[in-house]
């Protein structure tokens, strides 16, 4: 699953801001990755790919 944030980028001024935000990424996703874009030197997006895995129900028969 690709979730866009709900985050402008370009508000984040500082190095520090962006860090806290992809902290906060971390800390709520369980399994999953984290993909950060960056063009001429910049972050301009970061996408949160989280996996959710579904146990399989045995059949009782």
């Amino acid at each position: 699953m690709n979730n866009p944030l709900d985050v402008d980028l370009s508000k984040l001024d500082n190095h520090q801001e962006i860090a806290a935000h992809i902290v906060s990424i971390l800390h709520a996703i369980r399994f999953g990755s984290i993909e950060i874009v960056i063009h001429d030197g910049r972050i301009v997006q970061i996408d949160r790919h989280e996996k959710f895995r579904v146990k399989a129900v045995q059949n009782k028969h």
